[in-house]
């Protein structure tokens, strides 16, 4: 899509309305010649005769948007937030625990940084996968609309469905339940976590309901906070090195009797989940002020910024701790602060976990909700889901409903299990999600369609982009044989949208043949 001038990019279009009240200089002057309509005076042989010139029509004044005029989301967001989004939908809590379960996995320092080097790379290539969609699909829902326009609606739903009720808000509910464990560690409050996760939970939907613009601040603030902190634990974790912290233990770790291969297999699930979230800021595409152009960088400087962060966070691990030592421990990043700082360096951690756990709540709370929304607007949800409040141009429904369903499972103790479905579900998408580009390339060639002549392209396409296919279809499949109980339940649950979407696409065409 062609980029729009920089006096445009700000324009919130509305159906109905006109962007701006201000006369364009050729009808001014038009409207200062015609108005008021002189009267001239012409002399003649005899008595003067007065002519009247015809009146010329004003130009049309600017309209405003008529009572009964659907409210449309705002254009609000820019690069800076969808870089901000991208990074803050990867980094959670999982980079302060998981390089111990890499080390466990694999052992060698070499190889534990190879594990992480390769889902970085993973990471990177969805990054280009996803920017070369979002030319050509700039609309809100993102991922949702790749796959309705790629393959069916009926694919589209099923993403929508399992993102409801097992990827976002399972993930969401942990994440409440994390910060509410820290928060009472750091506080010394004594009300429960689950109440502490609930009251978090309808903060960021009242925040959120506030418009793109709010959640996208409060999003952005919660992320800057967390690069600084994370910064912060790499700096002082070379500190306490140069200060004379020996690393606990220099051997290198068993990898628990694998081969090589497999047992890097086996590293790949916790990086590559560490590693995943970049996709949620493509849903935010109807609310960038150029998606085709804002989205794409913030994709791929987030990711590397990501990678970045993940790599130099592992290093200081090993350096400190070393690669035995690494495995030996299920709280790394807290053992390198304690390290630097003593038993102060644990409850700062704590702050920061905190921190990064709130920040993953606030960055899902803006996202996810415009997937439901999308879905309602093409008929397939529930149809207030797809209301958009006149004021804060919010999607004010689908953002309470993911906030509701959230804490629900928060309540209710269910999102370990949920959990576990997870990475399957994903991975399944994320294939998909690879090969709907494909299917637009095969199209474009075909001459079927075409996508702008401007705008991110994936590099290698299409051995690079089979390679992401099939290495997240691969890790879908690895997640069901190692795991078949958990996984089998989140296949259960998608194939139960099924008759879901049956029954909506009914509801729909009915309405339609009523209109």
């Amino acid at each position: 899509m062609a980029t729009a001038p920089a006096a445009l990019a700000a324009i919130d279009v509305v159906p109905g309305a006109v962007a701006s009240n201000a006369m364009p200089p050729v009808a001014a002057g038009l409207a200062d010649t015609c108005s008021p309509t002189p009267m001239v005076t012409v002399p003649l042989a005899g008595p003067s005769v007065r002519l009247h010139p015809p009146a010329m029509p004003r130009p049309p004044a600017a309209a405003p948007e008529p009572p009964h005029a659907v409210p449309q989301l705002a254009r609000r967001l820019g690069a800076f937030d969808a870089t901000m989004l991208v990074m803050g939908g990867i980094v959670g809590a999982g980079i302060f625990a998981n390089p111990s379960v890499v080390a466990r996995a694999v052992g060698s320092p070499g190889m534990i940084l190879l594990a992480w080097s390769l889902g970085g790379l993973v990471a990177l290539a969805g990054a280009f996968v996803y920017a070369e969609l979002a030319v050509w699909r700039p609309q809100v829902g993102g991922q949702y609309v790749y796959l309705r326009d790629a393959f069916h609606p009926g694919v589209a739903f099923l993403y929508g469905w399992t993102l409801l009720l097992v990827v976002q808000t399972g993930s969401m509910a942990a994440a409440a339940m994390i910060f509410a464990a820290y928060f009472r560690e750091l506080t010394g409050l004594a009300a429960s976590p689950a109440a502490i996760a609930v009251v978090t939970l309808a903060i960021l939907t009242a925040v959120n309901c506030l418009g793109a613009r709010a959640g996208g601040t409060v999003q952005n603030g919660f992320m800057v906070t967390k690069i600084v902190a994370i910064l912060a634990l790499v700096t002082l974790g070379w500190l306490a090195l140069r200060g004379g912290a020996a690393p606990t233990a220099s051997a290198v770790a068993p990898a628990e009797g694998r081969a090589p291969l497999l047992a890097l297999a086996a590293a790949m699930v916790p990086v590559l989940f560490a590693y995943g979230g970049w996709q949620t800021a493509s849903f935010v595409s109807g609310e960038l002020r150029d998606p085709s152009r804002d989205l794409p960088r913030g994709l791929l400087f987030g990711v590397i910024g990501v990678v970045g962060l993940y790599l130099a966070v592992n290093v200081v691990c090993l350096v400190v701790l070393g690669a035995a030592g690494l495995a030996a421990t299920d709280t790394p990043a807290s053992d390198v602060m304690q390290l630097a700082l003593g038993p102060i360096g644990a409850r700062l951690l704590a702050a920061v976990i905190a921190i990064s756990t709130v920040g993953f709540l606030s960055q899902s709370m803006l996202t996810a909700p415009r997937v439901y929304f999308a879905m309602a607007r093409d008929g397939l949800f529930f149809r207030p889901v797809g209301a958009v409040h006149p004021r804060t141009r919010a999607p004010v429904v689908a953002i309470a409903l993911q906030g509701v369903m959230a804490s629900v499972i928060a309540l209710s103790g269910a999102y370990d299990a949920i959990l576990s479905y997870v990475v399957a579900m994903d991975a399944v998408f994320f294939g998909l999600t690879g090969a709907a580009l494909l299917v637009f390339r095969a199209r474009e060639r075909r001459g079927t369609a075409s996508r702008p002549a401007t705008g991110a392209r994936m590099p290698g396409h299409p051995y690079t982009t089979v390679v992401f296919t099939l290495a997240f279809w691969l890790l879908a499949l690895s997640t069901i044989v190692q795991f078949p109980r958990s996984a089998g339940m989140g296949v259960v649950i998608m194939l139960a949208g099924i008759p879901a979407y049956l029954l909506w696409r009914r509801a729909a065409a009915a309405s339609g043949a009523q209109a």
